[in-house]
């Protein structure tokens, strides 16, 4: 068993935190994750109050284990999430897009535990100072949101930068990825992608499908002329997408020609009109397991490729 400083200050089992995806970390799959002793997450996005808590009280219901929720500081109902995350116990928050420090004093006051999503070591080091507990060190390769600096780039830099633990994320999908993170001084991992294509998220199976079908080439970032990239599996959408930006269309346009999109893919299943969010470690994925047997399999291949490491062993574990 991997124990970390992550593991520790979580209380889990494993170094491993499941992403909180906007539409598809749902209760079942943060049940079922948190169930193997990894951290499930629920993936507030703009989901409104009445659903979060919802959500939050499926996950209390059916699990006793350490769970979190993640909220892009983006969201119209922020405020509202927030203070749902303090009346439920959640024990977990992690966050992105955006600067949690305003909310720091009233999560980390009711117990919880505050880990944000960071895309540069300047930003980390400021939200140690502010009281987070640890980081999330998310390099380009990540699907979604994204930065502008690789993950091998970024989580040396943060590491090097923080006191506090440091997750890595972005381009990880096996234990290969689990163990290189722990050697750039990471105290685990955090993989979304990967976790999308098994049995207990509720993501449209023809979205599951286009990951699996992918190769480590199959992503396309859009968004950077309104300064939010994200990337995405390439299909017909993502071309008009690009096609829009480069005609010098408004921000206006561009905001309205994405809006709807993921929930397009991820719940309807159209893979055509629908954004596909993944990351480049799709090329990496080839089947749709239970989570259960995932992160068996990740800190499993993570133990082998660690102990061949330290014996000088040439040939990589497979």
């Amino acid at each position: 068993m991997l124990t970390t400083p992550l593991t520790e200050l979580l209380g889990i089992r494993h170094p491993i935190i499941q992403g909180g995806m906007a539409w598809v970390a749902t209760w079942e799959l943060a049940v079922a994750v948190s169930e193997t002793g990894a951290l499930g997450l629920y993936g507030a996005g703009n989901a409104p109050p009445d659903l979060v808590r919802d959500q939050v009280r499926q996950i209390k219901q059916h699990t006793d284990r350490p769970f979190g929720l993640n909220i892009p500081l983006f969201s119209p109902f922020v405020d509202d999430v927030l203070s749902i995350c303090v009346d439920e116990h959640v024990p977990v928050v992690t966050t992105g897009a955006g600067n949690p420090a305003p909310y720091m004093d009233m999560l980390k006051s009711a117990g919880i535990k505050v880990i944000p999503v960071v895309a540069s070591a300047a930003l980390a080091k400021r939200l140690e100072r502010s009281g987070a507990d640890a980081v999330i060190a998310e390099g380009a390769e990540s699907g979604g949101h994204i930065g502008e600096v690789s993950t091998l780039t970024l989580v040396p830099a943060v590491v090097d930068t923080v006191e506090i633990p440091v997750v890595a994320a972005g381009g990880i999908a096996d234990g290969r990825g689990l163990a290189a993170a722990l050697a750039l001084g990471a105290a685990g991992v955090q993989m979304g992608t990967r976790f999308i294509c098994t049995d207990e998220c509720i993501a449209h199976a023809n979205y599951k499908q286009a990951i699996v079908r992918a190769s480590e080439r199959s992503t396309i970032v859009t968004g950077i002329s309104v300064g939010h990239p994200v990337r995405c599996i390439r299909n017909p959408m993502a071309r008009e997408f690009e096609e829009l930006e480069q005609s010098g269309a408004s921000d206006e346009e561009i905001f309205a020609f994405g809006t709807g999109r993921l929930r397009m893919a991820a719940m309807e299943g159209n893979t055509t009109k629908g954004s596909l969010m993944a990351g480049q470690a799709s090329g990496l994925v080839h089947d749709v397991v239970p989570a259960r047997e995932l992160v068996e399999r990740v800190t499993r291949q993570a133990e082998e490729t660690l102990v061949a490491l330290g014996r000088g062993c040439e040939e990589p574990v497979r």
